[in-house]
């Protein structure tokens, strides 16, 4: 009962901050960025929970703890360091300055402005609203099972319930909402894991007594790689940390801050909310083998394998009292909602405003673009809905298949467009198509689900290093068109 009280509780807090939001959302820039007014807390909280979710704290650390235990921990370093300081560091005041220079509210946008291609603006508009709708349906799918787990609620009552509430916020008050409630969900979300962290490292009987028994189960469980070895947690690692620095989602956030001293801010706070996240949810996914075990959990293991979308739920229901078992729902719904808002906002937009006003219509006020967005995003919950209830694939690869598949779109185009002066719309056009290509056509004839991270890491090295053969390709036409 305590449990269903403090949900309630949160639930309403929700709903009254979007309401209060809806009261200032009258154009496009108010719903999708909030009038470019957010400052450096707002826009760093809103930036992690977007970046970090159930798919993480459920997913992520329930597979790669327990096939990699401790060397999982590489990625926590990968996503603070390279995912979050990185993409602050060296692209957030661009992307502000280059937002603003060009006049562009989304990503699409940017392309096209800096390529003059309303190809690029199309292609890259379908991409987004195609490849996220997975990974908002991987978001569903975590907190589902951590729900169906720990309050014995039914799998698709739950996914229902979540839809209906991130629509109702979402819809009312935009990106508005999504960064007062972000904050309050980030502070949800350290508050948490600090408990995952205390808990679990105290019923397992300290580090050392960790380490022992770790690796009594398997010493390579302690070891610098892990079980699977060094290209598995690398490929894990550069796909979760490099794929950031083109998400559509989380560059959105670069949008709408503030200034450049929110910026210098922001960085410094992104980064510590990242290690402190990262760093729990890894290290108590590699506790799933001290805690869990055939013999203990045999419902959890089916041929020897271990169902391992279910093991943190399981963990957080039988190894941390009732009390503060809550906090932890609670984070892992706080994440689950921060993440699913900035995609299904992100997801909406390009079909609007690239789509429909980039193409259809482009004398539309922004006042009229709101009523279209919120539809959309009431449709892209629901697609995100269907694709969850059948349940096709474990969360970790569903998410990898989707963050490969943008990234490759995203990475070589954005990246170079931002730093290199001489990147062209053919070698834009092309590392797109190169990285994308490569990404699904490895997949398709993948046998392995084993392999995805590898597939989609490869694709975003491809496009990376297709885009500079491009250009100097072209470099070289153009001085021997010269001689001649």
């Amino acid at each position: 009962m305590f449990r269903i009280i403090l949900l309630a509780v949160y639930v309403i807090i929700i709903l009254f901050i979007g309401y209060k939001s809806m009261k200032g959302t009258k154009t496009f820039g108010d719903f999708f960025l909030a009038n470019r007014t957010v400052g450096p807390w707002l826009t760093a909280f809103t930036y992690g929970t977007a970046y970090f979710s159930a798919v993480l704290i459920i997913g992520f650390a329930g597979k790669v703890g327990w096939g990699f235990g401790m060397a999982s921990l590489w990625i926590a370093l990968g996503n603070t360091v390279i995912g979050t300081y990185l993409v602050w560091k060296l692209l957030g005041k661009r992307i502000m300055q280059a937002s603003r220079k060009l006049n562009v509210q989304t990503m699409p946008e940017y392309l096209e402005a800096r390529f003059d291609s309303r190809f690029l603006k199309a292609y890259s508009a379908i991409c987004i609203f195609v490849f996220l709708i997975p990974y908002s349906a991987s978001v569903y799918m975590g907190l589902s099972y951590l729900f169906e787990i720990n309050f014995n609620m039914p799998y698709t009552y739950v996914l229902l319930g979540m839809a209906i509430l991130t629509a109702l916020y979402l819809i009312m008050g935009g990106y508005k909402a999504v960064t007062v409630v972000d904050i309050f969900q980030g502070m949800i979300m350290v508050a948490g894991i600090l408990i995952m962290i205390g808990m679990f490292t105290g019923k397992a009987g300290g580090l050392s007594n960790i380490f022992n028994r770790l690796n009594a189960i398997n010493p390579e469980l302690t070891s610098i790689w892990g079980p699977p070895g060094w290209l598995a947690i690398m490929a894990l690692m550069f796909l979760t940390s490099v794929a950031p620095l083109a998400m559509p989602q989380l560059v959105q956030k670069f949008y709408g801050i503030k200034d450049e001293r929110s910026v210098r801010i922001g960085t410094i706070v992104a980064t510590l909310f990242a290690l402190v996240i990262t760093f729990g949810a890894y290290y108590s996914g590699a506790l799933t083998r001290v805690f869990i075990s055939p013999d203990k959990y045999p419902a959890l293991f089916e041929r020897g394998k271990a169902t391992v979308d279910k093991l943190m739920p399981v963990m957080i229901k039988d190894f941390v009292p009732e009390v503060l078992a809550v906090i932890i729902l609670l984070l892992v719904f706080a994440a689950s909602m921060s993440t699913l808002a900035a995609l299904v906002l992100v997801s909406s937009s390009s079909i609007v405003k690239d789509l429909y006003q980039g193409f259809i219509n482009k004398e539309v006020h922004e006042k009229s673009l709101v009523l279209p967005m919120r539809c959309t995003c009431l449709v892209a919950i629901i697609l995100s809905v269907i694709v969850a209830l059948k349940q096709p694939v474990i969360i970790v690869t569903m998410l990898s298949i989707s963050w490969g598949a943008v990234a490759s779109v995203f990475l070589a185009p954005f990246v170079y467009g931002l730093l290199w002066k001489r990147t062209t719309k053919l070698s834009a056009i092309t590392s797109s198509f190169a990285g994308l290509g490569t990404t699904l056509i490895w997949y398709a004839l993948s046998e392995s689900a084993s392999t995805i991270p590898v597939i989609a890491s490869a694709g975003m090295i491809v496009s990376l290093l297709v885009l500079p053969i491009v250009v100097w390709i072209q470099s070289i036409l153009r001085k021997t068109s010269s001689a001649s």
